[in-house]
């Protein structure tokens, strides 16, 4: 429905169990395509992690996951069918899976193998069913020169229009988050650019309050009779 609205009508919609039975195949392997644009279903408990830990297909290029959450099955699987030399995937997560024990084992092995290429934190209340905030996450098989070996984590939290219960990123936060990718520089309480040592000392969290902070400097240094000043 989402690319019919965007005008692209060149599509092909096949119903199925990811995990269970992938459909795109090609001569008995995943397709592999060089973009990825993924929302999986969050956190899913039923699955078969048994036959994930034995996968024909070769996902399970971390490891396998606990039962109770299938998150990072899904982003094995979006991996495993990107192009070695020009594969780039952007998926919809919870900010659970950046930091979250349980998988911390396979986000590191992500990590080390430097795939990932940027995580942008969105803010609360963009979808209907939710109110939590997401984050997107980046990856890249082959990176550019300047990116390899760094990751760049933009925290776009604040960068929404909130109307009642629901929010809307407007043109001016979608340039502004765009932008900041595209430099891929450090801007002082939006974004930064960490190396892969800098993550792996972190316990290879990539927490996004570890590394930018959302709060203003010099709105956190204003005192009391100036906030009352202003206030009134």
């Amino acid at each position: 429905m989402n690319m019919f609205l965007h005008s692209i009508e060149e599509f092909s919609i096949i119903r199925g169990d990811t995990l269970a039975n992938p459909s795109l195949l090609e001569n008995d392997q995943l397709k592999t395509f060089n973009v990825i644009l993924a929302n999986p279903q969050y956190s899913i408990k039923a699955w078969d992690r048994k036959a994930f830990e034995s996968d024909p297909y070769g996902r399970n290029l971390w490891g396998t996951l606990p039962q109770g959450c299938a998150d990072y099955a899904f982003q094995q699987h979006i991996q495993k069918s990107l192009d070695n030399k020009n594969g780039r995937s952007i998926s919809l997560w919870p900010h659970g899976i950046l930091f979250r024990d349980a998988e911390n084992a396979m986000r590191r092995k992500m990590i080390e193998q430097d795939l990932v290429e940027c995580v942008i934190g969105l803010g609360p209340n963009l979808f209907y069913n939710s109110p939590m905030e997401a984050c997107l996450l980046m990856t890249k098989t082959n990176k550019e020169v300047n990116k390899k070996g760094k990751v760049l984590i933009i925290n776009a939290v604040k960068e929404v229009r909130q109307d009642k219960n629901i929010a809307f990123l407007e043109l001016q936060h979608i340039e502004r988050i765009y932008q900041a990718y595209k430099a891929f520089q450090d801007q002082s309480g939006f974004c930064k650019v960490v190396s892969i040592d800098e993550v792996l000392n972190h316990n290879a969290s990539l927490n996004m309050a570890l590394y930018v902070s959302n709060v203003n400097n010099q709105e956190a240094k204003v005192s009391l009779d100036e906030a009352l000043v202003n206030w009134t």
